[in-house]
């Protein structure tokens, strides 16, 4: 089994856990006090909702990234396949940047179409290497 893909999938997983402890410090003014400002409001009042968002985020569209990489480990990959599942973690990480950090909609929207084309390119891999198995 080629598990070339596991690297790719390993960064988008590391994402993930880096948004959860992000959101964790987000959340910490509030739930345990930790880091409020002295006037009793928490600094991270503005992103703590943009970051939950992309977290949210990372487990919609990205679970057709992990079934199409599962999936090309079990029938063959290619260097174009690999290319594309680095171009969606790419992606991803810029698309958390502009979610968390801007309020550019516009912007949020182009990097996610380049996700998105990513992982419909992947699902033409699965879909070729699927054939020749047949």
């Amino acid at each position: 089994m080629d598990t070339t893909l596991l690297l790719p999938m390993t960064a988008h997983v590391t994402l993930a856990a880096l948004l959860y402890g992000l959101l964790t410090v987000a959340r910490a003014p509030a739930i345990w006090g930790i880091g409020r400002r002295a006037d009793g409001g928490n600094p991270f009042a503005t992103m703590e909702p943009r970051i939950s968002a992309n977290l949210s985020n990372q487990f919609e569209w990205s679970q057709f990234f992990h079934v199409a990489c599962v999936l090309l480990m079990l029938l063959g990959t290619s260097r174009t396949a690999v290319a594309l599942a680095w171009l969606f973690v790419g992606g991803r990480l810029l698309h958390s940047g502009v979610q968390i950090l801007t309020a550019n909609v516009r912007l949020r929207g182009v990097v996610f179409t380049l996700n998105f084309l990513a992982v419909l390119g992947l699902w033409a891999f699965v879909l070729q290497a699927a054939r020749q198995h047949a």
